[in-house]
């Protein structure tokens, strides 16, 4: 069986910054497809939840009241990387926009809910390591892989 990382968040464990989940339709069949192994970069990396909202703004994570995070977003991404790879994950599921998890379009760094082209810090990592990154918008495709 394929193994995926998957933003706990989108399994439904309250780990985002708001201290809330994202559960996604579709998570229990795609469990049937996929071993899928949780992760929350951000509390790896030790941020608390809930936590001030982070964005990317050019190579740094900030936070919206000022605070550089980038520390923490690196470390968090470094531990998740090391679990899917001492795992052999084929791939990860990631919550889309994120400044951790984002991939091809994240957060803008503005707090105003804009966006723009660019990937988040774990996102960006597992790029660079050769694994395949998805977003909760890709879950119906991933459900039809070996239909």
């Amino acid at each position: 069986m394929k193994k995926l990382l998957v933003s706990a968040c989108l399994l439904g464990v309250c780990c985002r910054y708001d201290g809330k989940s994202k559960l996604q339709p579709g998570m229990e069949e795609l469990a049937e497809k996929f071993e899928l192994i949780p992760v929350c970069p951000e509390q790896l990396g030790g941020m608390p939840t809930p936590r001030i909202p982070s964005e990317r703004v050019g190579d740094r994570v900030m936070s919206r009241e000022g605070a550089d995070v980038t520390y923490h977003f690196v470390k968090g991404a470094e531990e998740a990387l090391r679990i899917g790879r001492l795992l052999h994950c084929d791939g990860a599921l990631l919550k889309e926009r994120s400044p951790s998890c984002g991939s091809g379009l994240i957060y803008d760094g503005s707090f105003s809910g804009g966006l723009k082209p660019g990937d988040g810090v774990f996102a960006e990592m597992l790029k660079a390591h050769g694994i395949q990154v998805y977003g909760e918008g890709d879950i119906p495709s991933l459900l039809d892989i070996n239909r």
